[in-house]
């Protein structure tokens, strides 16, 4: 149990992994940020680096990102509506620094990594801070704020646990509680007073370590980790109680007895999530915001990609179609997809789709399609697709859904397209 912390090696490569894949200086990019639009469903992450999405000896890169629960956590947002991400985790953050951090983005004034909290290995800290003014405004605008913190404060115990005696032990979670409290009320409350109409919600702790770890230290850690909980969903309910949106996110009952599955402590003495731990705590929180999370999962080798149109999944006979580079469906089952109606022009051989105020009108090999009567060039036009004994009309997908209105959003790794009004 000696490297539960990062060592100074890891450091140093989570911090040049994270130099590689955001740069240094001014213009480094924010996180797992998307672009937001006024209308989106905006998520705003703060905390530690399970936030960031980090895992141990993972070299990440512009084409491989990390990959976390906030980014799931978006990718469940799309499926109720347009949706965007701004993910400010920092690496080995604890509660006392995101006090820090969240009261000078309230004040809207830059702070300096140091000033956040001494010795945080993470490179981007500093842009962060600096971009104090500019969190938040977006936190202003939020619709949900997703935290994950206190790993740092308690992970101590991992340590200390098996020393302690049961009541020694009661008296350090006690004191590590009161701290952590009272720097989530001042947390809690600079956000209620930035945007009192967000939703926050907050991840209790998961116990790491497996019960071959020891059954004594394990029952330990165990009790710690639900002293966490009911004082975490007690702060919570007072905020609840005064009309603010707060909950929990019951993360720590997800991992119990799947400690070893879910973390990497079996292999690598660390207690960050797995990929299937960071699809457990993703799962949490969207059933936290949604009642219910969807499983989302690429498609096999060789199938077409998935289609998700107003939240629900495309499921035709008329399978889409990948054709140099662009994805294209039958102009029908769009249609179907997103309530819209088709009107056929027999003089001009033009199928004409509206929606609301929209008119686009799609012909067969056009070097243009028009919107609302203005032709509009795309470097991809309508063809004739045989499906079977059937010829169908197939369109660029992104063409006609943008046309429309429609908010297209293409996640790569899940081969999937999300379409939004």
């Amino acid at each position: 149990m000696k490297r539960i912390h990062l060592s100074l090696k890891g450091r140093l490569a989570f911090a040049l992994a994270f130099l590689l894949l955001f740069g240094g200086g001014a213009g480094a990019a924010y996180g797992a940020e998307t672009a937001a639009q006024p209308d989106d469903y905006h998520i705003v992450a703060l905390g530690d680096s399970i936030t960031v999405g980090y895992e141990p000896k993972v070299e990440y890169t512009v084409a491989s990102p990390p990959y976390g629960y906030a980014e799931r956590l978006y990718e469940q947002a799309l499926l109720h509506g347009r949706a965007s991400l701004s993910n400010y985790g920092i690496a080995g953050l604890k509660s006392s620094g995101l006090k820090t951090f969240v009261s000078a983005i309230g004040s809207g004034t830059p702070i300096t990594a140091d000033a956040i909290q001494p010795g945080l290995p993470d490179p981007r800290t500093n842009e962060f801070g600096a971009a104090a003014a500019k969190i938040r405004q977006e936190l202003a605008s939020a619709d949900l704020v997703a935290i994950t913190v206190g790993g740092n404060d308690v992970s101590a115990l991992l340590t200390s646990a098996s020393a302690l005696s049961d009541a020694d032990l009661a008296a350090q979670v006690a004191s590590l509680l009161s701290e952590y409290t009272g720097n989530m009320t001042a947390v809690l409350d600079v956000l209620h007073e930035i945007n009192p109409h967000a939703s926050v919600v907050i991840a209790d702790q998961y116990q790491p370590l497996p019960v071959i770890g020891g059954k004594e230290l394990y029952a330990k850690l165990t009790s710690a980790t639900d002293a966490f909980t009911a004082n975490l969903d007690k702060l919570a309910a007072g905020y609840s109680a005064k009309g603010a949106d707060v909950k929990v996110a019951h993360v720590a009952k997800e991992f119990v007895g799947r400690e070893g599955v879910l973390t990497h402590m079996v292999k690598d003495r660390d207690f960050h999530p797995t990929q299937e731990g960071y699809a457990v705590i993703a799962s949490t929180f969207a059933a936290a915001v949604w009642g219910a999370n969807i499983d989302l999962a690429a498609p096999a080798a060789g199938s077409p990609m998935n289609i998700y149109a107003v939240g629900k999944k495309l499921d035709t006979p008329y399978k889409p179609v990948l054709k140099k580079g662009v994805n294209y469906i039958a102009i029908q089952d769009i249609v179907q997809a997103v309530g819209a109606k088709t009107v056929w022009d027999a003089k001009t051989s033009t199928a004409n789709i509206k929606y609301g105020s929209l008119t686009v009108g799609v012909k067969i090999g056009a070097s243009t399609v028009t919107v609302n009567g203005v032709a509009v060039p795309v470097d991809s036009p309508a063809y004739l697709q045989q499906v079977g004994k059937e010829s169908k009309t197939y369109v660029p997908l992104a063409t006609v859904a943008k046309g429309l209105g429609f908010g297209v959003t293409y996640i790569a790794h899940l081969k999937t397209v999300f379409i939004n009004p």
